[in-house]
């Protein structure tokens, strides 16, 4: 079977999509600027997708690539290089005939009154939802004129295993994990959607590997949309705790954010939490016949993997 490529490895959605690749691929390479093993027989390509020269290198010989990248969270950041490493990547992947698969959240869609689709225009509210409308529109842009063949996969907001750099996992997962009482920001009984990063995982890959897929824009699986405080509850019973929840109040966070970049950062994107966010996957469902992992056991798979850590660096320290 022919190599298939992660550009962006080390997050956690391009170690979940490699643990699904072993099924389709012989040869997965991971590609970043320090990238790890996932599989054993995983390569090791260190690139930065930011030098057009190495990603061309990156890319080459591959069937599949997967652009899995995230950048530091901020709007000046992504401005400035989240259009480079696009060109860069395409560039790759047309001189070297490689299917891409840009694996995207969904900021360009802005505020959505309603369920978000595949279908949803591009109507961002937000500076980062601008950067992500503009990139994503770049690869429609070149699939359209045949340039490529590409998909676009997009996901909720993010729990499960190792999704450390989520809201759910600092102010739920986490806290409960210390024993602390769970926190929650924006309006707790608005609807929102969260993806199960394996399910992610194993549905990009599954995407990645069906031709017919090519040319779309598709949903991850995702459970039904949740309240924030029924979110909570699920969590703690997850963690055998009482339910409990502190919602922290927007003038508390516009104090906070004075002196936190990731704070003062995420104020753009609040309307996230303020209003409902529902996010629709039954094209995908329908499609593969697939369902999603539902939000109590992705929880309960979420407190076994942190406590199966935790127990290998209480034996193994290094």
């Amino acid at each position: 079977m022919p190599m298939q490529t992660i550009l962006g490895a080390g997050g956690v959605i391009g170690r979940e999509i490699s643990r699904q690749l072993p099924r389709y691929a012989d040869h997965i390479r991971q590609v970043s600027r320090n990238p790890g093993k996932v599989n054993s027989g995983d390569e090791l390509f260190p690139a930065d997708l930011l030098d057009p020269t190495r990603t061309a290198r990156a890319v080459e010989g591959s069937e599949v690539a997967y652009l899995t990248a995230g950048l530091p969270y901020e709007a000046e950041v992504w401005e400035r290089d989240w259009p480079r490493v696009m060109d860069n990547v395409l560039e790759a992947c047309i001189r070297h005939g490689a299917r891409l698969v840009f694996f995207d959240n969904v900021y360009a869609y802005g505020r959505v009154r309603g369920p978000m689709t595949e279908e949803t225009p591009f109507n961002p509210c937000s500076r980062k939802g601008e950067v992500r409308a503009r990139i994503a529109t770049t690869l429609l842009d070149a699939m359209a004129a045949e340039q490529v063949e590409a998909m676009i996969v997009r996901a909720a907001d993010f729990f499960g295993p190792m999704a450390e750099n989520s809201m759910t996992h600092a102010l739920v997962v986490e806290r409960l994990r210390q024993g602390k009482r769970p926190r929650w920001i924006g309006n707790p009984k608005a609807y929102h959607t969260f993806t199960f990063t394996p399910d992610a995982g194993r549905c990009t890959a599954l995407l990645g590997n069906s031709p017919d897929a090519f040319g779309e824009t598709w949903h991850v699986l995702s459970p039904e949309p949740i309240s924030g405080g029924g979110f909570v509850r699920l969590a703690c019973e997850a963690a055998r705790q009482p339910y409990d929840m502190q919602v922290t109040p927007k003038w508390i966070l516009k104090i906070l954010s004075r002196f936190s970049t990731v704070l003062r950062e995420n104020e753009e994107m609040m309307y996230q939490f303020d209003h409902d966010y529902l996010f629709d996957s039954s094209k995908v469902q329908e499609a593969f016949g697939l369902e999603p992992v539902g939000y109590h056991p992705g929880l309960m798979a979420t407190f076994n993997s942190m406590e199966e850590r935790n127990l290998r660096r209480e034996f193994d320290p290094r």
